[in-house]
């Protein structure tokens, strides 16, 4: 049997970087001292999640892959002998940014790294603004641990990006997260967009018969713009099998840092149990490369 211990980092943060990164570097000795060999933190963890409004100045955020904060990571995932998933504002070149997702191996290395390719664009996520679609694709990352299907936030809503991350052979899904509710929407409306999050992203495990983790952050920001109450971060970062079963959950109001054992071995067996892959129509699927079918 094979397992790999998993520790999610569901974080809080402030204005203030350096002390966001101080708490993140605790945070992942936290995990691995309840026995992590792999920890994943929520997207853009850096800072708190600045595209609540479009402000030129706030590209100064933004860093080189390699860097001062990846060598900073990179440095932990080697002192720790873990593998580390990291999701950065990535300076690639003069006017061009990515939301990218950096993966460490346990010799502090830099294993892979994955470029968001679904970028929104809505009230308090203009993601747009900053981020250039990514142009890597879905390519898992191969780590000493396994291959890793790394996918950020906004892409969970897809599966055609679940599927060929499966497809190439990721073992597990993940997905680091910034999402959250509006304060002026119903407590009906915040429950029927919290559950559909979930349902989306353990219909990926099923449906692909492998583990999907997702990692959120949690708390309030305010809007620096004042045009909207900010954003609650809704936390419930989980992780669930390969047949959706949730193996752990965090809550929606407090930093977490939660520990889960994935049997990887599990995902063989439930193929052979439902085995969706044997049968898929490929013969049938041209449509899912247009836009629209009329």
């Amino acid at each position: 049997m094979r397992v790999i211990n998993v520790g999610l980092v569901q974080q809080t943060n402030s204005s203030n970087i350096s002390e966001n990164i101080n708490l993140l570097a605790n945070n992942i000795e936290d995990c691995v001292e309840k026995g992590a060999h792999l920890v994943i933190l929520q997207e853009l963890h850096n800072s708190l999640y600045f595209c609540q409004t479009e402000n030129p100045s706030l590209f100064d955020l933004a860093e080189t892959i390699p860097g001062p904060t990846t060598t900073f990571y990179a440095d932990l995932a080697a002192k720790f002998k873990i593998v580390l998933v990291t999701s950065l504002f990535e300076k690639r070149a003069p006017g061009l940014y990515h939301n990218t997702a950096v993966v460490f191996d346990k010799d502090g290395s830099i294993a892979g790294k994955y470029r968001k390719m679904h970028i929104p664009d809505d009230p308090a996520y203009y993601e747009k603004f900053y981020f250039t679609p990514g142009d890597i694709g879905f390519e898992p990352i191969h780590t000493s641990i396994g291959k890793l299907g790394v996918l950020i936030c906004w892409d969970q809503w897809y599966p055609e990006a679940a599927r060929i991350m499966a497809l190439k052979g990721a073992e597990i899904l993940i997905y680091p997260t910034a999402i959250g509710w509006e304060s002026t929407d119903s407590e009906d409306e915040k429950n029927r967009q919290l559950n559909a999050w979930i349902i989306s992203q353990r219909a990926h495990a099923v449906a692909n018969g492998i583990p999907v983790i997702a990692v959120n952050r949690v708390g309030h920001e305010p809007d620096p713009s004042k045009q909207t109450n900010g954003i609650q971060f809704w936390g419930n970062s989980f992780a669930v099998g390969p047949q959706g079963e949730f193996l752990a959950q965090a809550g929606n109001y407090k930093p977490e840092n939660i520990l889960v054992a994935l049997n990887l071995t599990r995902s063989e067996n439930v193929r052979r149990w439902w085995p969706f892959l044997r049968d898929r129509r490929i013969d049938k699927y041209e449509g899912l490369t247009k836009r629209f079918l009329d």
